[in-house]
């Protein structure tokens, strides 16, 4: 790099954030940019396979909860979209790269929700490993993206309480309605550990040299199993892996090696749940386009 990105690295690493009409690299500007791009495509993704069970939920109450966990997600898509546009890229073509399949999405989208137990598992433990990274974001070097994260971070914490009370009612409950837990924690374990992304060290991680995010994958990765394991150890749960254990001399926890290649083949477009998520998110945009078209020529 030359001297001005030399410099520009070194405020960055030092602590120092970037406004939306500063200077900054174009590799900086582009990495932030595809990063923040998919954050914003998970978070509408992310309501469809909750949104599924909006008519199905146990109670009125349950109903009025997942509608509102799932506005709160779109909303949080709203505001991402807003901070990509401001890095030249509109809304638009965000949209029309994420149903066409050019762009990705987190991988913990692209797979079915089969039972209320899902519902649970995914607004307890799959939200409790995002906002793990969201947290991280706040100390991002682009500074619009952190403010954005405050709002973004103090929803999905009420997301994890509810998760944590849909699972804990059905633990207190049957035989069968326990099992419907244990039986989404199976399915979404492999998942959840591939959630951070592969164990690359932080210093060959472009991410964390420009600080866009503050944390390693595998320190985002042993946060999470430090916080929750011991959670669904103590609602009487199962974690479905041999290998899970903490070292008590060094705190880390040894756990069988997620599989990297399902990770790769998933978010590159190959989910079993891929093609049906976008084929729904392209209908409702053309059918909503009337809408669009007449607010803009208002």
């Amino acid at each position: 790099m030359g001297q001005r990105e030399d410099e520009f690295l070194e405020y960055v690493q030092s602590g120092g954030q970037i406004e939306v009409d500063d200077w900054m690299p174009g590799e900086y500007r582009a990495r932030l940019r595809k990063f923040i791009e998919m954050h914003g495509n998970s978070e509408l993704m992310g309501v469809l396979p909750e949104r599924e069970w909006i008519l199905r939920a146990p109670t009125l109450q349950r109903k009025l909860a997942l509608t509102a966990k799932v506005q709160d997600e779109v909303g949080h898509a709203q505001l991402i979209y807003r901070v990509v546009e401001d890095l030249g890229k509109p809304r638009e073509q965000c949209l029309d790269d994420l149903i066409s399949g050019k762009s990705k999405f987190h991988n913990v989208f692209h797979y079915p929700t089969k039972t209320w137990g899902d519902v649970g598992v995914i607004a307890w433990l799959v939200d409790a490993a995002a906002i793990i990274s969201q947290k991280a974001l706040l100390k991002c070097s682009y500074a619009p993206y952190a403010r954005i994260m405050k709002k973004i971070c103090w929803e999905e914490s009420f997301h994890i309480l509810h998760g944590r009370d849909v699972v804990l009612t059905l633990m207190l409950g049957t035989e069968d309605q326990r099992e419907l837990v244990q039986e989404a924690l199976n399915r979404w374990w492999g998942p959840l550990m591939q959630f951070h992304g592969n164990p690359i060290p932080p210093e060959d991680d472009s991410m964390f040299v420009w600080r866009i995010k503050s944390q390693g994958n595998d320190a985002a990765r042993q946060q999470f199993l430090d916080g929750y394991v011991p959670q669904i150890w103590e609602l009487g749960l199962t974690v479905p892996d041999p290998e899970l254990r903490k070292d008590e001399e060094t705190g880390r926890w040894h756990y069988t090696e997620p599989d990297w290649d399902e990770l790769m083949h998933v978010v590159t477009g190959h989910g079993p749940k891929t093609a049906d998520r976008l084929d729904l998110r392209r209908a409702a945009r053309e059918n909503s386009a009337w809408v669009r078209s007449v607010l803009l020529a208002a």
